[in-house]
């Protein structure tokens, strides 16, 4: 059985800026889910996450002994802070943003009292 989930359910994030690029750092909550994450939270899934946001380029760092991941995403804050109008000049909004991105924990093998149903 497949179950989705966000990351939200597997993980925390913190955004920086930089300019007009945005630096989101994913951390498990649990190390024993980093392999699987690695492999879903890719790159390429980041930016057509961010679409809308038209990135130029998005650049995944892993941290592995952390448990953590680090994406840059250039040209998503409109020209920076000096630059943009928005209300969320600094992106700090794009981390929750990258929470709500779906995810398929792998299947848990059913429990004892689950067995005995």
């Amino acid at each position: 059985m497949t179950t989705t989930a966000t990351l939200y359910d597997h993980a925390h994030a913190r955004t920086g800026d930089k300019g007009n690029r945005v630096n989101i750092s994913l951390i498990a909550y649990d190390a024993a889910d980093w392999d699987w994450l690695v492999a879903q939270v890719t790159p390429e899934r980041v930016a057509a996450h961010f679409a809308h946001r038209r990135p130029t380029n998005v650049t995944r760092h892993l941290l592995p002994k952390l448990a953590a991941m680090n994406f840059v995403l250039d040209d998503v804050l409109d020209g920076g802070v000096n630059d943009t109008l928005n209300l969320d000049m600094h992106g700090k909004s794009l981390s929750f943003h990258l929470l709500t991105l779906p995810v398929q924990p792998p299947s848990q093998p059913p429990s004892k009292t689950e067995e005995t149903k």
